[in-house]
């Protein structure tokens, strides 16, 4: 089963972009726009857009493997036996937290019920702004909710207020179900009050004003007053609402015992409120995707979202529609300010014409540009400073017009973000030999459009071409159509939405059930980062069978993550499979899934266990989450005869090397059979496998060659990052690492040379010893990039912070230490930016720099 989108309608991926005059050539299904928008090098710039909400709302009801509405069993209670504090304590966690967005959707009706009372009033004078009828459609039925939302808050903040196992509050949310006639009032007006409230605004300049430019007051607690939105958004916060509410219900009675009172309720509550999302989705759903044509036909949209395209060379934002019979590229046309907003078509193909072969004649597919790693990277670091930057003028007393500076500029660097990150080719071609080529972050989205388009092709469909008027009237309907239509950026949420975790996520892939055949099986896993789906562990290939039993651990690091999915293949080792299209031997996408990382699910100390429904296919797994702060702590073993946890120049001495065992080990290892493996350091090994080696290496096992030569090359680039980032004090000290932030930042070449080499003639034998051991052998890991995908910069990100991160202690002094949701922060730039400088830095041998003392004093 799909996880329900946490905000009601699904906000996925990408922008709306605003561009120019419909042109149409009929010859080959093209659009022949001009391209404007452009920066200097010649990719589209991405202005901010508004969030206006679909014209005909999708209640995000759950749905079955074929798409269609379904409802879920309501979840277990606690056993009476259970852990009955601990389920009251994560139930009043709940409760608190949906209050809290209660007070916000009070605020939200308030600011919309505000200016109908002066409208009203102005409605019987010889000059009405509005009509007393088109002041009724527009505001039908928001007093009402406003009334019974008030009535629920007032009734529920004593409840949790005074909270103790005897409190219930089942009959509060029943009541709340039972009230859900006028939802259904307000949704089947929903559509005419927004026609109503567009018209008004044309046509009166005064109301229009006025709805652009609602006042929301802010939480009691908050120090933010108002804030300011529009009408169109505000009209849309209802329809969000009951899944809200029904996905509390969920959590809700997960955490409650059956023996409770509360229980039968809650069940009571969640039956109606899953029933009433049902009805209003089959109602909804002709009318939101039903389009016909000039000559009658019944055309509907099936799917559509934002694709990066390969055109003219350079990557342009698109929105793709598939509809039923066709596939459609547009783009937004650009508008005067307050005109409404319309999609320019740049080309479609009628799904009966089209095909996914790749070609033969490997000219004629233009080639991917790929921006080197380091400049994502770096973008990334930009934004992270930015997030940071806002939430500290949220805190000042006059930041708030800072903070829509800040905004706009992180909304810029995240839509660029978004257009140039991803590499993963999906080409498509009609019938006269032409491609277009769009760029996916993931193979995930990749097969979902392929799905798609074969499903519907599998129909007996006729090629169509249409004129320059039904392809306007076709366009021109794909701004009410569109289901997709927000960029997923930070910018763009709202201050209420959860902005996701920062920490490690720990993965264990059990095993997977339901192939019919056998076959040689893995699983990747991937997480959301700044919008987009990034590849961040996979197991390894069962071979020949149809029940794998994977048990692998990995640690994933999460980046603001709301989404984990699991992808599960077939390995493919037939040469004669190789894809034209990037090189590669496809190996085939079995079934695929997602979860939503909820963090008070997430965050419990226990391992949580969960299934992903794919195909047929089920993935059992678990899962755990450590914040940052905490798994990020030097802290010093209590057993000093191993090696982990323990000063590098007590191992050095023990075992009469100038550099560690584990080391040197560790290194020869990933030369010899690990210096091609892609994303070698950046994958994650298998957390299991790294545990195994840790205490093999700690107890000094006789077997430990033997361990290494039989281990997943990624257990053991693991095992040697773990090394240092448990080390009690990191490898470039803690006395000197406030030097070393001084001296990245200086700016003349000849000062920082001096300073960077002084500081490293600085460091004990053993440190220096080591680090210029591992800093060639990083050089030597970069020198494969083509193949290995691993730059110096991706090897800097990867192991500077490990390397120089401060020890608990230190970075408590001097706050080093970053906060969850300031991952990348100017100490975290700078500790990349320091090892950068070392790896881009000529051969530096131990003897010459040890020979070659300076004027000055070496103390620091």
């Amino acid at each position: 089963m799909e996880p329900l989108s946490a905000r009601g309608l699904p906000r996925l991926s990408w922008i709306d972009t605003l561009y120019s005059n419909f042109n149409y050539n009929t010859d080959g299904y093209e659009g022949d726009g001009t391209e404007d928008g452009k920066s200097q090098d010649g990719s589209e710039t991405l202005p901010y857009i508004d969030e206006s909400p679909t014209m005909s709302p999708q209640l995000c009801a759950p749905q079955g493997p074929d798409g269609e509405a379904v409802s879920p069993t309501p979840p277990e209670g606690l056993p009476p036996g259970g852990d009955i504090e601990k389920g009251l304590e994560m139930k009043k966690l709940v409760l608190s937290g949906f209050l809290a967005s209660e007070e916000i959707y009070i605020n939200q009706l308030e600011a919309l019920l505000l200016p109908m009372r002066p409208l009203k009033a102005t409605a019987t004078t010889s000059q009405p702004v509005l009509t007393i009828q088109q002041i009724e459609t527009i505001f039908y039925k928001i007093q009402d909710i406003f009334e019974i939302h008030k009535e629920f808050y007032d009734a529920l903040l004593p409840s949790i207020q005074q909270w103790d196992e005897k409190v219930t509050v089942g009959h509060l949310f029943q009541k709340l179900a039972s009230q859900l006639g006028v939802y259904k009032a307000f949704v089947d007006n929903y559509k005419v009050a927004l026609e109503t409230a567009e018209k008004c605004s044309q046509a009166n300049i005064q109301f229009q004003k006025i709805s652009e430019n609602l006042k929301v007051k802010g939480p009691k607690d908050s120090k933010e007053c108002t804030t300011s939105t529009s009408m169109e958004a505000l009209l849309y916060k209802p329809i969000d609402r009951v899944t809200r509410s029904t996905l509390v219900l969920h959590d809700l009675l997960k955490h409650t015992p059956k023996d409770h009172p509360d229980f039968p309720l809650l069940q009571d509550a969640l039956r109606i409120s899953q029933n009433f999302l049902s009805s209003i989705n089959e109602e909804i759903d002709p009318r939101r995707t039903a389009v016909t044509t000039p000559k009658g036909e019944a055309r509907q949209l099936v799917k559509d979202g934002f694709l990066v395209e390969v055109s003219e060379s350079s990557r342009k934002l698109r929105h793709v529609f598939l509809f039923t019979d066709l596939l459609l590229c547009a783009k937004m046309k650009k508008t005067a300010v307050g005109r409404h907003q319309q999609y320019e078509c740049k080309w479609y193909i009628p799904l009966a014409d089209l095909t996914f072969q790749t070609l033969d004649d490997s000219d004629s597919c233009p080639s991917i540009q790929v921006l080197p790693e380091h400049e994502i990277e770096e973008m990334k670091i930009k934004i992270s400073v930015l997030k940071s930057e806002i939430q500290k003028e949220k805190k000042a007393p006059k930041g708030q017009s800072r903070v829509e500076r800040l905004r706009k500029k992180m909304n810029e660097q995240e839509s660029w973000l978004l257009l140039h990150s991803p590499t993963i080719p999906f080409r498509i071609h009609n019938k006269h030999g032409k491609s277009y080529l769009f760029l996916l972050s993931s193979d995930y989205e990749r097969s979902e459009w392929r799905e798609s388009i074969q499903k519907l092709q599998k129909k007996d469909l006729q090629a169509c071409v249409l004129s320059s008027v039904e392809l306007q009237v076709l366009t021109s309907s794909c701004f009410k159509l569109r289901t997709v239509h927000n960029i997923p950026v930070t910018s763009n949420k709202d201050d209420e939405e959860t902005p996701g975790l920062y920490g490690f996520l720990h993965v264990i892939v059990h095993s997977a059930k339901g192939f019919k055949e056998s076959a040689n099986l893995y699983c990747t896993l991937e997480v959301d980062s700044y919008g987009y789906f990034v590849s961040k562990a996979k197991t390894r290939v069962f071979r020949d069978t149809t029940e794998p039993q994977w048990n692998e651990e990995f640690e994933i690091e999460l980046e603001g993550s709301q989404y984990l999915r699991i992808l599960c293949y077939e390995k493919c080792y037939d040469k004669s499979m190789l894809n034209k299209d990037d090189n590669e031997i496809v190996d085939k996408i079995m079934g695929k899934g997602q979860v939503q990382l909820d963090p008070q699910t997430v965050q419990s100390k226990n391992w949580h266990m969960d299934v992903i429904e794919m195909n047929g296919i089920k993935v059992e797994f678990s899962m755990k989450f450590t914040s940052r702060d905490l798994s990020l702590k030097r802290t010093p073993s209590k057993k000093q005869s191993g090696v982990f946890g323990v000063k590098i120049n007590v191992v050095t001495k023990r075992e009469r090397s100038k550099v560690p065992y584990i080391v040197r080990q560790c290194i020869e290892e990933v030369e010899k059979r690990g210096i091609d493996e892609v994303g070698i350091y950046r994958i994650s090994g298998v957390a299991t496998d790294i545990q195994a080696l840790k205490l093999a290496f700690d107890t000094n096992t006789k077997d430990i060659l033997v361990m290494l030569s039989d281990m997943d090359i990624n257990a053991i680039a693991g095992t040697l990052k773990l090394y240092f980032r448990e080390l009690p004090e990191p490898l470039l000290t803690d006395r000197l690492y406030p030097a070393f932030m001084e001296g990245i930042a200086l700016s003349d070449p000849a000062a920082k040379e001096n300073c960077m080499m002084h500081l490293l003639r600085s460091l004990p034998d053993p440190n220096l010893m080591t680090f210029l051991t591992l800093l060639e052998h990083l050089k030597r890991v970069a020198d494969k990039e083509p193949i290995n995908k691993m730059s110096l910069h991706n090897l800097a990100t990867v192991f500077g912070p490990t390397l120089l991160r401060p020890s608990e202690s230190e970075s408590t002094k001097g706050q080093h230490i970053t906060s969850a949701s300031d991952i990348w922060s100017h100490d975290v730039m700078a500790q990349v930016q320091v090892l950068l400088y070392y790896l881009q830095h000529p051969p530096i041998s131990f003897a010459e720099l040890k020979r070659n003392t300076l004027y000055f004093s070496t103390d620091v």
